[in-house]
């Protein structure tokens, strides 16, 4: 596969990653290689990762616990401290090998220490690889406020290895395909037509379907790098995604949903909203909902959850003038940023997901 050309930078595909990061490091002097990654991709991808490395250049490696409950202020300490005990200085390089919050996390990390360093992506999930490594965003969250601190920065570039992915459980897998089918519902109907019937795709050409998402959002992200207007459709489905999913991040009573599920139940309640807005037809909306149901199945949700919801998207890093700000469909295929829905509305969304 070609590599992907984004903003600074290159995505790289399987052995043409490692042979370009390998030039990478021979053409660059670096004092230290630090590899950042989670219990998780440490027993499972670090060795390979490793056996594909050609440097002299000393390595340690950083481990951080695993899951977004870790993305915090809190392990970015922790990162900077070991940074600093194991001798990092400005000519150090950081290389985050694993999921979605490593490189979320070590980037920021990386763009913040000695007032920035640099870093390279190595995702190892689905999630990470169409969506969380792809397109300069790092950062963390503030108590269960998704991604509230952060900044835009780009690695020195991004390398797939899909064979990372034999490693990952189903329900990640799931995870990440979400991101896939927003993919398609804002920017290909095509695409999004290849997910209709998942038992007729033949998961040896799955790699395709990757190269494609990924470059769907970085042909969106190289028009908008900072998200003044279009890279805002990229949003479709994470106003209500992010409250769900911090709402159940901090609940005692509930188990924690992956990202890609809460982006899922969010898609199914955007899409309600821009049918009631007269975006979508109703034939639309019921093949989204019917497909993606069909997918992730129904998630309960309590009169108390959806007013707690509801309470959240105030906070959404997105909102204008106190405003909550959906990106919505415009058709599948396309995208309607920066619009509005009531509370009422969202309420009855709710209501039509839970029928």
């Amino acid at each position: 596969m070609q590599p992907i050309h984004a903003n600074g930078y290159d995505i790289f595909f399987a052995n043409d990653g490692y042979e370009a990061l390998n030039q990478f490091l021979a053409g660059n002097t670096y004092s230290k290689i630090f590899i950042l990654t989670d219990t998780n991709a440490n027993e499972f991808c670090v060795p390979l990762f490793l056996s594909q490395l050609a440097t002299e250049t000393a390595i340690e490696i950083i481990e951080i616990e695993p899951g977004e409950i870790h993305k915090n202020i809190e392990t970015c300490t922790g990162v900077w401290h070991a940074l600093t005990d194991l001798g990092a200085d400005r000519k150090s390089i950081i290389i985050n090998v694993g999921g979605g919050v490593v490189t979320d996390l070590g980037g920021f990390v990386a763009a913040t220490f000695k007032r920035g360093i640099d870093f390279i992506h190595v995702p190892t999930t689905l999630l990470a690889m169409v969506d969380a490594a792809v397109g300069g965003k790092n950062g963390i969250d503030l108590g269960n406020l998704k991604n509230q601190v952060g900044i835009i920065s780009t690695p020195k570039m991004i390398i797939f290895d899909t064979g990372f992915l034999s490693s990952l459980p189903q329900m990640e897998m799931r995870s990440g395909l979400a991101e896939m089918l927003k993919h398609g519902l804002i920017a290909d109907k095509s695409y999004w037509q290849k997910f209709l019937n998942l038992e007729a795709i033949d998961f040896a050409d799955f790699d395709e379907l990757i190269y494609t998402s990924v470059e769907i959002k970085n042909n969106i992200v190289t028009q908008d790098p900072t998200e003044k207007g279009i890279r805002k459709a990229l949003n479709f489905g994470h106003t209500l995604g992010h409250a769900i999913e911090s709402h159940f991040l901090e609940s005692d009573d509930k188990n924690t949903l992956l990202h890609g599920e809460a982006i899922a139940v969010g898609m199914v309640l955007e899409s309600y909203i821009s049918w009631q807005k007269k975006y979508i037809s109703e034939s639309e909306y019921a093949e989204i909902k019917s497909m993606i149901l069909g997918l992730y199945g129904i998630i309960p949700f309590s009169e108390t959850d959806i007013d707690a919801v509801v309470k959240l998207l105030i906070h959404d890093k997105k909102n204008e003038f106190g405003k909550v700000q959906f990106a919505l469909l415009a058709g599948i295929g396309n995208a309607k940023i920066d619009q509005e829905a009531d509370n009422e509305l969202i309420i009855k969304a709710f209501a039509d997901y839970k029928s």
